[in-house]
């Protein structure tokens, strides 16, 4: 029997025709079996047409997002520009989820992700919740995903908390991104302390640890690896997070080494050694 639960999870799902591309090839053949859907994707009607029924083992969840795009709610003046468009970045939403002056601020995020919920759930069955740029780490944002969560009855929220380790691969240290990686790795880790509580306070359900912060942009098969055998202990949860995509004219990239990712059987038979069950979030429950 398998000591700890490991669910690989794509991010950006519906994002674009070559996400959706990458996902029904790692379902199809690799260890992809759950996956975080864009509400407001350029490729949302693709991915739940034509992708999802191809896939139906695959657990779907809501990749909230209020820093990219357009948004599906008009007037929300705290978020978006004229156009619609969302007009802040992580920083940016982290001050005015904190500035007292901004009254209308978490009303007008509820109003948002209340849209981005329904529209998902109309569609598909939803396992889980996260959220695109980790924006739903940030304390008063976390709270109301999870008083969202409860209320239409979805019982997986991620946390963040990656433990630190290395890989023996020297490029990948020397980055300015693993430097930033670094720094937010550590703030959203101190989020994870509050935000867990907040998981208990609504009788939700969360992984135990991350992977993929640590090393964002720089993910492959090696850091997954080194990832999952960074926790000791049994009976945890570890959610890998990729963004895997698979360009028709053979564009190679950290995206697309993402999705190679997905089809490394030496990566599988090293997660199952190590006593991972490879699984998602609709299994878990059974």
């Amino acid at each position: 029997m398998a000591e700890k639960k490991f669910i690989l999870n794509a991010d950006d799902f519906g994002l674009s025709k070559a996400t959706n591309r990458a996902v029904i090839e790692s379902y199809s053949g690799g260890i992809l079996k759950s996956v975080s859907i864009i509400p407001n994707g350029a490729a949302f009607d693709e991915a739940i047409n034509s992708i999802l029924p191809q896939c139906p083992e695959l657990s779907v969840g809501i990749h909230l997002n209020i820093t990219d795009g357009s948004s599906l709610c008009e007037d929300l003046t705290t978020l978006t520009d004229t156009n619609w468009k969302f007009k802040n970045n992580y920083w940016q939403l982290l001050l005015k989820a904190y500035n007292p002056k901004e009254k209308e601020f978490l009303e007008q995020v509820e109003r948002e992700f209340r849209r981005q919920i329904e529209k998902v759930m109309s569609k598909t069955k939803v396992t889980h919740i996260d959220s695109h740029q980790h924006i739903h780490s940030i304390p008063p944002i976390f709270n109301l995903v999870c008083r969202l969560a409860k209320e239409y009855g979805i019982k997986h929220v991620r946390t963040h908390f990656e433990k630190f380790y290395l890989v023996p691969d020297l490029y990948k240290h020397l980055s300015l991104r693993y430097l930033l990686n670094i720094l937010k790795t550590g703030l959203l880790g101190l989020f994870t302390i509050f935000n867990e509580s907040t998981v208990n306070k609504y009788g939700l359900k969360t992984n135990d640890y991350i992977v993929g912060i640590i090393y964002a942009s720089l993910m492959d098969a090696l850091v997954v690896a080194y990832g999952a055998m960074s926790v000791k202990y049994k009976g945890m949860t570890v959610e890998a997070i990729v963004h895997p995509r698979r360009y028709d004219e053979g564009i190679i990239d950290k995206h697309f080494n993402e999705f190679l990712l997905t089809k490394n059987k030496k990566l599988k038979d090293k997660l199952e050694k190590l006593g991972y069950e490879i699984t998602n979030y609709d299994e878990k429950e059974s």
